[in-house]
């Protein structure tokens, strides 16, 4: 389906500005089509001037949809809709009786400054019923934000204006207020979220800045954005809470010829999302300390092993220890990164970058080889994450201990290269050392170290490991790992 700009470039002539108030218009529209009950569409007029073409549908969540599929991209020619080709010729909303149940019973003219940009057609099923106190009061509430629009002053321009994702909706709860700001229609929904917050008298008839205000835990002097929402003076947002509810409450002025004439507000009971928004903040907070006490742990586990190890007279039990460590060490160095992050995932840039000078520490001071990294890993999952970095922690020491050993400073390199596509991760480890001893077989159950990263690569990352000479000397050793596909939804 195509994009807003991309019908207007292909059939009109509007430019940015225009698609701006466009875009601002259809954010908001579901508002109208709720308050109307009926399907809406924006039509564009044609370059030529031949037709409209669709740029925009909303279907109502109040009441029944005359569409069985989207109209998006189509054309209309002139004089096949006369109520589109009047209101744009005039400028004002235009209604009448549809034709037949799929024409539109009314066209409202979208004005940006002193021109008619576009018009909205509204569908209307004739066979849902509008007549009782609250299909009224939502009607009335339309007509208004119709005319408005077809003057040009809605929608509201600015940041406080802006409708975000949760904004609240007309079938959250609606109240209707007159110009001084006190309350003509209460729905239902909008009544209750005023009983939770402890309201036991009625709304109808009351001032609703000092009802409200009245309402908020008392704490220092009345927040001046509840004011100015709570008495319909301005469009913006506003939550009023306690400490057993929380309510959001969005005003949005009535405008009559450049006369504030009223006010809606529209209401929302978010207690339970914030209730849930505390539980998730407190889990993740709870998560990032338990990273952070079990990468304590392990360094005092990796300590102890190096104390051990200096204490043991064996060589060979030394450097088992020394190795030990290390292992210790990677696994330490992810949940230090996991305890630093907002969700379960890490930089993995930043963690292969500390296993890389930790391992570099193991070089003898004459010829000391610091790995270093090219290209990026991203971010990665944390069941990802502490695996790769044990491989890649085993396959360094490996290098250093055998590939490099002997070789002067200037003769020795150590590489790590990391590259990243859709549902896939390429390593290669590389060095300039001696290279593969002959008879080299990566499947011996004798190499320990080799045993670790084929088991964490192959059993639990599911990739695969390749063991090959480096072409000038040296080996290269290459990882594929497959990435489940919430990890490239991840940012990088």
């Amino acid at each position: 389906m195509l994009s807003l700009a991309e019908i207007a470039a292909r059939h009109t002539e509007l430019g940015e500005p225009d698609l701006a108030h466009l875009r601002a218009l259809r954010a908001d529209w579901q508002l109208l089509a709720d308050l109307s009950f009926s399907d809406l569409v924006l039509w564009l007029p044609t370059w030529s001037g031949s037709g409209w073409v669709a740029g925009g549908q909303i279907r109502p969540t109040t009441g029944p949809t005359v569409f069985a599929d989207d109209v998006i991209g189509a054309f209309q020619p002139r004089g096949r809709r006369p109520l589109l080709d009047t209101a744009l010729r005039q400028g004002r909303v235009e209604g009448g009786p549809p034709q037949h149940a799929l024409a539109p019973a009314q066209a409202v003219p979208v004005r940006r400054e002193d021109r008619v940009i576009a018009v909205i057609a509204r569908h209307a099923d004739p066979a849902f019923a509008r007549t009782g106190r609250l299909e009224r009061a939502y009607l009335e509430a339309y007509s208004a934000l119709a005319q408005m629009v077809a003057d040009g002053v809605f929608p509201a321009t600015g940041p406080a204006s802006r409708v975000g994702a949760g904004s609240p909706r007309v079938g959250d709860g609606l109240l209707i207020l007159d110009v001084d700001g006190v309350v003509d229609f209460a729905s239902p929904n909008a009544l209750s979220a005023y009983r939770r917050l402890g309201l036991a008298a009625d709304l109808v008839g009351a001032r609703l800045a000092s009802l409200t205000a009245s309402l908020a835990p008392a704490r220092g002097p009345v927040d001046e954005d509840l004011s100015v929402v709570a008495s319909g003076r301005a469009a913006r947002t506003t939550e009023v809470a306690d400490r057993h509810a929380h309510v959001l409450l969005r005003s949005i002025p009535l405008v009559a010829a450049g006369e504030r004439t009223g006010a809606l507000v529209l209401v929302r009971d978010v207690t339970e999302v914030r209730r849930r928004e505390r539980e998730l903040v407190s889990k993740d907070a709870t998560i990032r300390e338990i990273h952070h006490r079990v990468k304590n742990n392990l360094q005092t586990v990796a300590a102890l092993l190096r104390l051990q190890a200096r204490r043991i007279p064996s060589p060979e039990a030394r450097a088992a220890l020394e190795e030990a460590v290390q292992r210790v060490g990677s696994i330490a160095i992810v949940h230090e990164a996991l305890s630093m992050s907002p969700d379960e995932a890490v930089d993995f840039d930043a963690v292969a970058d500390r296993v890389c000078a930790m391992v570099a520490e193991l070089t003898p001071a004459d010829a000391r080889v610091v790995p270093r990294r090219t290209g990026s890993f991203g971010a990665l999952a944390a069941e990802t994450a502490t695996p790769l970095a044990m491989a890649l922690t085993e396959l360094l020491q490996n290098a250093v201990e055998h590939g490099l050993g002997g070789r002067s400073r200037g003769e020795a390199s150590l590489e790590i290269a990391a590259r990243r596509s859709p549902g896939r991760l390429a390593v290669e480890v590389r060095d300039t050392g001696v290279g593969l001893p002959a008879g080299f077989d990566p499947g011996d159950s004798g190499r320990l170290g080799l045993q670790i990263v084929r088991t964490l690569v192959v059993g639990e990352l599911g990739g695969s490991l390749e063991f090959a000479a480096r072409e000038g000397g040296g080996t290269a050793v290459a990882l594929e790992i497959p990435l489940p596909t919430e990890q490239e939804a991840r940012p990088r």
